[in-house]
């Protein structure tokens, strides 16, 4: 073991990856340290099935600080500020100096409802997902309700909510996908059967871009109002820190990497997940591709620890399985053109939901 300081910023699905095999076979470095600001990582593909009365509120939670202390790891509970990346520290938000050789960031992105519709006590942004699953529960009766957003994420949303457990009568519920369209990329055949469950659900689907303007909600050229709640599914955008520290970032500010997650400016720094763009292929922002990157980032942390160049790309599959709740007990399931859809769909996707939790609870409290 040698005396390389390690340094994981942010709780990410790919961090959970890196801290399970620091449990599993040990820390490749005397010392590392976790900044995070909350003890626990919500898996926000479970956040639809406790709107819709499906789980608990704390059953889509990973225990961070049981993993960071079965894997031998120092917890920070604090925010990344900046970076010095050639001096190999990091501030935290709370003044906090921590020194690293090698770091590694998964502290995701931040929401786009504010640049994108505007200013309104209203809005709601289903990023971060942490504060976003707070201010919902604490959130007031709402009878009517505007999802922005056409991508997978505001499909489910819309859907979890048309069918939430907590709110009697059931709202009335607007997707807004925008000009792109519902579920851009996703199959023909997928999108038509969306169409059809949000039809059979009395979801309305408008698909033209939104935006606030004077306290009102407007999509194209009609008022949308009168609503109670918006929710802005519209996708990640880029924390400013990364670019403010000198790191080199995408056209959108994203921290640039290779195919081994390194940042093609400071080799010493892995970036993945949500803040991440990968330079020499397309890798969309999804859960998906950060969950399975996980060991990949792993692999090459424990790789670098040992002065050793990294070996690992995270490669992927020409199609991705998603499979889309529809709140009410079944789900559709979409990969590449082919699409499925029924409640056997959906006891599919509890099952690989709950045991992904379950794999990261075990070890947890196991070591």
């Amino acid at each position: 073991m040698n005396d390389a300081r390690l340094l994981l910023i942010g709780g990410g699905h790919a961090h959970v990856a890196v801290l399970a095999d620091w449990v599993r076979s040990g820390l490749p470095a005397r010392r590392a340290t976790l900044l995070t600001p909350h003890p626990t990582l919500r898996y926000s593909g479970m956040v639809p099935g406790w709107i819709s009365g499906q789980y608990g509120r704390d059953e889509g939670l990973v225990d961070l600080a049981g993993l960071a202390r079965q894997a031998g790891v120092e917890l920070v509970l604090d925010r990344c500020a900046r970076i010095a990346p050639d001096r190999r520290m990091a501030f935290t938000e709370n003044g906090q100096e921590i020194a690293f050789d090698i770091a590694s960031i998964d502290s995701g992105g931040v929401g786009r409802a504010r640049a994108v519709l505007g200013e309104d006590p209203r809005v709601l942004d289903i990023r971060p997902i942490a504060e976003f699953v707070r201010r919902l529960h604490a959130q007031s009766r709402s009878d009517r309700i505007a999802i922005v957003g056409g991508g997978a994420g505001g499909v489910e949303i819309a859907f979890a909510l048309r069918n939430a457990s907590a709110i009697a009568p059931r709202p009335e519920v607007l997707l807004v996908a925008g000009n792109d369209g519902l579920l851009p990329g996703f199959s023909r055949s997928v999108r038509r059967r969306v169409r059809a469950e949000l039809a059979a659900q009395a979801i309305g689907l408008i698909e033209v871009d939104a935006r606030i303007d004077d306290g009102t909600l407007i999509a194209g050229d009609a008022a949308l109002e009168p609503v109670d709640l918006i929710v802005a599914a519209l996708g990640s955008a880029a924390p400013e820190w990364p670019r403010a520290s000198g790191m080199a970032c995408d056209t959108d500010g994203f921290i640039a990497v290779d195919r081994h997650q390194r940042s093609i400016l400071h080799p010493h720094i892995f970036a993945v997940g949500d803040v991440a763009s990968r330079q020499d292929r397309d890798v969309p922002h999804s859960g998906v591709h950060a969950v399975r990157a996980g060991p990949v980032l792993a692999a090459n942390l424990r790789a670098a620890a040992n002065g050793l160049p990294p070996g690992k790309s995270y490669r992927p599959r020409p199609a991705s399985l998603y499979l889309l709740s529809t709140g009410n007990g079944s789900a559709i399931a979409s990969y590449g053109p082919v699409s499925a859809q029924g409640r056997w769909v959906a006891r599919l996707k509890s099952r690989i939901d709950t045991s992904w939790i379950d794999t990261y609870a075990h070890i947890s409290s196991h070591s």
